[in-house]
């Protein structure tokens, strides 16, 4: 071989180098031979310019370009026409006016003939119309044939006439596609014959210069280009066209055209009969022609006008219906459509965009009544913006004249910028992207509001969204979002808190409402009107610099300011946010060691905000004695403060003793809330705790604080955070940390307590055998405390945020519940390697319509019941029947299991009424007719009187939408909640709670004195009380006599349906080997009602079984220490009995040094 290769095998068998020389030349370098290919040798080395779209070079594709395809150049064509057009009318217009009149009707040049026939008839008689004798049937002819037309005049309508034409043909020529007839016979040419042909051809013949020319006819032309150059405006502005605008145009210019061209042709014809008109006459009498109303002043008077007449009237009749037809569908259309939010309106006004798949007209009315319950929105416009049309319902609010002036619908996705554009979501104040509840699949539901709020976000990224989202996995996608609310994670972690403290999904949602507490207030119950008048109030927010109710607390600590700002004005302060480095921005309860600045912004509960109070004088003053020992200055002197210490000194030496005597929260400070590390380095709180003159007397915490350091404090803290507990339902110790392992993405990090060793996944489930556990029911398990059974379809990942609250950190380790999940399908490895590093947690197969899962599941031993509302509902017909089956399965176990408190989520708030339903309780539709009652005053929650809700029973995750609305006005509101149910831990920011007045507590009397009480010692901020009372023989029996049969029949049914149901859950207990006397075989009847009342009064007299909402101090300030802990910090069982015996031994929250002594014992056989 000759080293060279053939290109059809240098591929296979070597690998080709290429070379570019200077001058752009290829060489080729077979890599295997290593010499030079001359395969290129002697090709061309030049450079080869190509261009392209050379088929556009011709002067038809330019032309083309220019008169079609560019968008300014063809609509200045379009302009051009119709100026050409609208001059040749003009001109037509022009030549009437200078007409001498028919007499002088000839050719160019030639005389006028010379009509004598109408010299008989005198002026009086040409007007006088009412006269019916007979008149002649000759025509002037010459009259229609031939005007009156100046020189000038023709030149100028021949030149236009010839420019027109060339047009015509110029676009003949150009519109050519093979079919050359389709444009000769098209109308538009046509017309282009008949106006501009017979002009030029009287330059060849000067005597035809006076032949009349129906240049009127241009009127027509010039429709037709006007709507083409309107569709090119548009094409070049790069604005969409209103379709019903363009109908109407059309509309418009025909009837106008209609009336031109009679006119006309009318005022021409009637130059050959005797009654000559001119234009306005003519113009009259065709609009009363064309109005069928018919003077009969003006009349045709020969044949070729009334033949005219006819025709233009059968046009007419042609014509207009076909274009009134095509506005109508177009109307109704657009009316499908919705409106556009015009630019100039966005300019000038504010709006905001709600977009969401379908409108319901309860999401919207909560949207709306919440919305413009803010007196600075009220000159805002909201913009609906949905791809569904709108239904009967919702067309009927958006007719309201409330609702008709600010709300604009839109129908059109916000995927498309089109639509984004109508609705002027670049100018928009904020865009607000609302879940679809109405979805079966909520996985796609999330999909959907991804992607629109990613189209937002991508259309217009300067305006703020407020995204409401189902499922807490898909937080991540829409994280840039201003404000998001994720249902599954509130939803869950107020339920959890529902079981902690009874009532708090009624206290949540009568925050998150704007009321001005006016509901009830007509009642003669007294609960009604307390508890309506304390549902008004709300979070606000003010500058401690700026405020009347905390100005003067510049530099105070915490608790001093909530407690005197509550007896003095009423209000309670709960928060602040604060710029202060190393800190979280909103902190609840900060507790005493929190100095209050200028510049910091209170949180505060009140009927109203500061800026719509006025201050007036009290009527009295307050009676000393009602608060003993109350300084009423927020800045006591030096010999109070002394004597106030040597007082609270002197409690203390003497009821040391009596400290185990009585264990009254309100006596014996929690260790659980706040730990022996809290005294260090705080200040005086300035507050004198109350003495108890009517009862023993109790264990307060000192304010004397030993000297110490930071070092000092965290040290204690990690005392606080590294103390270890034994369950002895698992054998494992239980330590406090951060979970090592989360369901999903973006979980906000949370202190809570958890296993050392991971349980196994076999031992999660509660009713199945293992290695490890023998236990087949939860009453083999032999729990210290009673159980939370939550009951769900399905696990869903906001599962874990139902588990974290009752897991918290700050809990007292003894009183930890054991949850059990039943669960319909099993749950995803993933989740359950979640929520197996957490104590007591449970899950089991199973469903609440089972009444053999409810018994494995321990419902006799539970404390409470939580049913989460089913997603897959079997009614797919209406919307408020996707409650049915859980309603009907938790009525089915209220029958069964009374005594069991069943909290319950449903989808419909309007369904709560079903909720524990009692045929014949008369009280309970006396309080049907009051809601009623209610909503036709305007309220907007009117269902809070629903003893269901009131208690705190059930609750419906539509409640939460407000939250979203409500962060437009309180970008504050979302952070508040989360820290307020525990999605969310801050170091320095305190938790939820409650603490149940009893008996031994009634000595403290009021809520005044029980804020004194609180604040002064363990430093918690009460905010609310729950609370229970009988039902009074008024309530049920005024109007038994209407509603219920007789009374014994009734109780005689009562009791056997009551035995039946107890025969039933006893033999299947027998069945399941469970001990039939754990079962409570109550009555139904109910005979109390609970209810929650928000900040009350300072006088309001507390009762025994009072449940007090506080916000407690949070145990962990540090945010070093917070922050740099790990997932679970463990100690060695040697370094803990070495702190044991060398250190004093520190309390557990909730225990005595005896029970942790026995735990110590306990560490060398923990796993």
């Amino acid at each position: 071989m000759d080293g060279r290769v053939s290109p059809q095998y240098g591929s296979r068998h070597s690998l080709n180098k290429l070379h570019l020389s200077p001058r752009s030349s290829l060489t080729i370098f077979d890599r295997t031979l290593g010499v030079e290919s001359p395969w290129f040798k002697g090709r061309s080395e030049e450079r080869v310019r190509v261009e392209f779209y050379v088929n556009e070079n011709n002067v038809k594709e330019r032309l083309q370009f220019y008169f079609f395809k560019n968008q300014s150049s063809s609509l200045k064509v379009r302009i051009f026409t119709l100026v050409i057009k609208l001059l040749l009318c003009l001109l037509y217009v022009i030549r009437v006016f200078l007409d001498r009149g028919p007499d002088h009707a000839a050719c160019y040049g030639c005389d006028p003939v010379n009509v004598t026939i109408f010299q008989d008839i005198t002026p009086e008689q040409e007007i006088n119309y009412n006269d019916m004798r007979p008149r002649t049937n000759y025509i002037n002819w010459n009259a229609v044939v031939w005007v009156d037309r100046p020189l000038t005049l023709w030149i100028f309508q021949t030149v236009l006439a010839i420019v027109s034409l060339s047009e015509a043909l110029l676009l003949v020529y150009l519109g050519y596609k093979g079919n050359i007839w389709h444009h000769l016979f098209s109308f538009n040419f046509t017309l282009e014959l008949v106006n501009n042909v017979p002009f030029i051809a009287t330059i060849f013949w000067s005597p035809l210069r006076n032949l009349f020319i129906p240049s009127f006819l241009n009127c027509w032309l010039a429709k037709f280009a006007l709507e083409h150059m309107f569709h090119d405006l548009h094409r070049a502005m790069q604005r969409s066209q209103s379709a019903l605008s363009h109908r109407l145009m059309i509309l418009s210019a025909t009837l106008l055209c209609l009336i031109f061209t009679s006119v006309c042709g009318f005022q021409h014809f009637q130059r050959a009969g005797v009654e000559h008109v001119n234009l306005f006459a003519s113009l009259y009498f065709v609009v009363v022609t064309f109005s069928t109303v018919g003077y009969g002043d003006y009349k045709p008077d020969n044949w070729p006008s009334q033949l005219f007449m006819v025709v233009m009237i059968c046009v007419a009749l042609i014509v207009l219906p076909t274009q009134f037809e095509q506005l109508a569908y177009t109307w109704m259309e657009r009316q499908k459509l919705g409106f556009a939010y015009s630019r100039h309106r966005a300019q000038n006004e504010r709006h905001v965009v709600v977009c969401s798949t379908t409108l319901r007209s309860d999401t919207v009315m909560d949207f709306l009544n919440e919305f413009y319950a803010h007196p600075l929105l009220q000159d805002y416009y909201v913009v609906l913006l949905s791809p569904c049309e709108l239904d009967a319902t919702m067309k009927m609010i958006l007719q309201i004249p409330m609702w008709a002036q600010r709300v604009i619908y839109i129908q059109g996705s916000a995927l498309k910028d089109l639509d984004l554009a109508r609705a002027r979501m670049n100018a928009a104040e904020a865009c607000f992207i609302l879940a679809a509840r109405n979805y079966a699949d909520r996985s796609a539901a999330d999909e959907h509001i991804i992607l629109r709020s990613w189209a937002v976000r991508d259309f217009a990224p300067s305006v703020p969204q407020y995204v409401q989202i189902f499922r807490p996995e898909n937080k991540v996608h829409v994280a840039f979002a201003e404000h998001v609310v994720c249902e599954d994670e509130f939803k869950y972690a107020l339920l959890a808190n529902n079981c902690l403290c009874p009532g708090t999904s009624t206290l949540v949602t009568l925050l998150l409402h704007t009321s001005r507490g006016q509901e009830g207030q007509m009642s003669a119950e007294e609960w009604h009107r307390l508890y309506g008048k304390c549902s008004g109030n709300e979070i606000y927010h003010i500058r401690l610099g700026d405020s009347r109710f905390f100005g003067e607390y510049e530099g105070k600590p915490f608790t001093l300011a909530s407690f005197h700002s509550h007896r003095k004005y009423g209000v309670c302060l709960v928060g602040v946010k604060t710029e202060m480095g190393g800190t979280w921005p909103i902190l609840l309860n900060p507790g005493p060691n929190y100095i209050l600045k200028a510049s910091d912004i209170c949180f505060y509960m009140n009927i109203t905000k500061e800026e719509n109070s006025a201050f007036l004088p009290a009527e009295h003053t307050l009676k000393r004695e009602s608060l003993v020992g109350l300084n009423p200055d927020p800045t006591p002197d030096t010999s109070s403060s002394q004597e106030n210490e040597s007082v609270m000194k002197a409690e203390l030496k003497g009821n040391a003793v009596q400290a185990r005597r009585f264990g009254s929260h309100l006596q014996v400070p929690l260790s659980e809330c706040i730990p022996q590390t809290v005294g260090i380095g705080l200040k005086r709180s300035g507050i004198v705790p109350v003495v108890n003159s009517f009862a023993p007397p109790g264990l307060h915490i000192t304010h004397a604080t030993p000297e110490g350091t930071d070092d000092a404090m965290e040290a204690e803290q990690e005392k606080y955070l590294d103390i270890p507990w034994v369950t002895p339902a698992e054998n494992c110790e239980i330590l406090r940390g951060f979970p090592p392992v989360t369901p999903y993405v973006g979980v906000s990090p949370t202190f809570c307590y958890l296993l050392k060793n991971k349980k196994p996944l076999c031992c999660l489930q509660l009713s199945q055998v293992c290695d490890h556990c023998t236990f087949r029911t939860a009453k083999n398990y032999n729990w210290p405390n009673r159980c939370i059974i939550l009951a769900a379809d399905y696990a869903s990942n906001g599962i874990y945020n139902f588990i974290v609250p009752l897991r918290a950190h700050f809990h007292s380790p003894q009183t930890l519940r054991p949850i059990v999940l039943l669960l319909e399908k099993k749950p995803h490895p993933a989740f359950l390697d979640a929520i197996s590093w957490f104590p007591l947690v449970y899950w089991m197969l199973g469903s609440i319509d089972d009444l053999d899962d409810l018994l494995r599941a321990g419902i006799n031993l539970a404390d409470s019941v939580v049913v989460v509302n089913k997603e897959t509902s079997n009614s797919a017909e209406e919307d408020y029947l996707a409650d049915c089956n859980t309603i009907v399965a938790v009525q089915t176990m209220f029958k069964l299991f009374p005594s069991v408190r069943i909290i319950t989520e449903l989808s419909q708030s309007c369904n709560m009424r079903f909720m524990q339903f009692r045929a014949r309780d008369a009280y309970a539709l006396h309080l049907s007719k009051m809601e009623k009652r209610e909503k036709d005053r305007g309220s907007h929650i009117s269902y809070m009187f629903r003893l269901p809700f009131a208690a705190g029973n059930v609750f419906s995750a539509s409640m939460l939408d407000t939250l979203l609305y409500q962060a437009f006005v309180k970008d504050y509101m979302i952070t508040f909640v989360r820290l307020l149910l525990g999605v969310d831990q801050a170091p320095g920011s305190g938790f939820l709670s409650s603490i149940r007045i009893t008996k031994d507590d009634l000595w403290i009397k009021t809520y005044g004195r029980l804020y004194q009480k609180l604040s002064s010692t363990t430093y918690e901020i009460p905010i609310g009380v729950y609370r229970t009372q009988k039902s009074t023989l008024a309530e049920t029996s005024s109007m038994s006599l209407d509603l219920m049969d007789d009374e014994d029949q009734i109780a005689i049914r009562t009791d056997v349906e009551r035995q039946e149901i107890g025969n039933l859950v006893r033999n299947r207990m027998k069945d399941l080997c469970l001990p039939t006397e754990d079962y409570d075989d109550c009555s139904e009847k109910r005979n109390s009602l609970s209810y929650v009342m928000i900040n009350p009064g300072c006088d309001m007299t507390l009762e025994e079984g009072d449940v007090v909402y506080v916000i407690r101090p949070s145990p962990i300030w540090s945010k070093k220490v917070f922050l740099t802990r790990g997932s679970i910090r463990i100690k060695s069982p040697n370094k803990l009995r070495r702190q044991g015996t060398n250190k004093s031994t520190e309390n557990l929250p909730g225990s005595t040094g005896d029970e942790i002594g026995k735990g110590e014992e306990k560490q060398g056989t923990t796993v």
